[in-house]
């Protein structure tokens, strides 16, 4: 009986599974590179030496990434926060941590906790479980300034952490209707009835409307309405 060993270390059934899923199988839709990303300055990244100017870019794939799915409250969501960092900062790059985050939704009601989610990945604003800052004086703190049940008319509001400014965000979905195919498909798709040709339908024009918010509808103001927030603080 021989015996042959080998210095190579058979791979992990994880190391398997990675090995044969192939690049395309993280391809996104090919209009995610037309999506208007946002450029912002986190002073928290400068310090900690992630780069000396802090400026970060994020693009349309981090939301999806974060919420796990691209859906118009997912495309929405950025939206509005980058039209209300733009709408803050004026000629000025936005500054990541310098935001305070207001929902005017109960923390779980509908897809309140998808917008939230985004609005902190793009702001840094954060619950109780945010990063409590460095220091005794806790620097760039982002803990506690994302905020529920707040009293405004509207969906979401940013408010200047430094001089106290704000902007009131409300959406309409309603400027980009879903094609009216998805009528007779999206019962079929819930009800698990459809066919393979009809998921691949119902997929395409799903992402279709997602793709007409970011590209054909990013600065449409009939969309996305900013409205400046004079409440106090």
């Amino acid at each position: 009986m021989f015996v042959f060993y080998s210095d190579t270390v058979p791979p992990s059934p994880m190391e398997a599974l990675r090995d044969h899923v192939s690049e395309d199988a993280m391809e996104f839709p090919g209009f995610f590179s037309e999506v208007p990303t946002i450029t912002l300055r986190d002073p928290l990244a400068a310090f900690l030496g992630l780069s000396k100017s802090g400026v970060m870019f994020y693009a349309y794939a981090d939301a999806v990434k974060l919420a796990g799915h691209s859906c118009p409250i997912v495309a929405d969501a950025y939206l509005m926060v980058r039209r209300g960092l733009s709408q803050l900062s004026g000629d000025e790059l936005p500054e990541r941590g310098n935001v305070k985050v207001y929902l005017c939704a109960p923390r779980d009601e509908g897809t309140t906790g998808v917008i939230a989610a985004v609005a902190t990945l793009l702001t840094g604003a954060a619950r109780e479980t945010g990063f409590n800052g460095i220091g005794t004086r806790h620097r760039f703190a982002r803990r506690d300034v994302l905020r529920f049940d707040a009293t405004f008319d509207g969906i979401m509001a940013l408010r200047r952490s430094d001089n106290g400014r704000g902007v009131i965000l409300d959406l309409d979905m309603t400027i980009v209707p879903f094609a009216r195919e998805m009528q007779a498909l999206l019962p079929r798709v819930m009800t698990e009835q459809a066919d393979e040709d009809e998921r691949e339908r119902f997929a395409t024009l799903w992402q279709a409307r997602v793709e007409q918010m970011l590209i054909r509808h990013a600065d449409d103001p009939a969309l996305i309405r900013v409205c400046e927030w004079k409440a106090a603080a």
